[in-house]
């Protein structure tokens, strides 16, 4: 799992139906240091996160696992909100 701001949201009215009423966010990757690392990327949001929060997300086929049993076609998901960052 990797660190990321949510920066945005994106609207598509047509999409796959397994997409359908899920929340998909603009997240920004973010190095240890909580500065951006790479480019913006599109995830689906399984955690209720909002603009400006820190989440971790996952990619690859991890990302589907969060709505088990369904095979919802993903390939980034927010999984988890981040209340703090403590670098030792």
């Amino acid at each position: 799992m990797q660190l990321a701001r949510v920066i945005g949201t994106v609207v598509a009215t047509v999409k796959n139906e397994l997409l359908e009423g899920r929340k998909l966010l603009v997240i920004q990757p973010l190095d240890a240091s909580l500065k951006n690392a790479g480019k913006p990327m599109i995830a689906i949001d399984s955690v209720g996160a909002g603009a400006g929060e820190v989440i971790f997300w996952c990619r690859g086929r991890e990302a589907s696992f969060p709505f088990d049993p369904l095979e919802v076609p993903t390939d980034c998901t927010i999984v988890g909100i981040v209340d703090t960052v403590t670098r030792i």
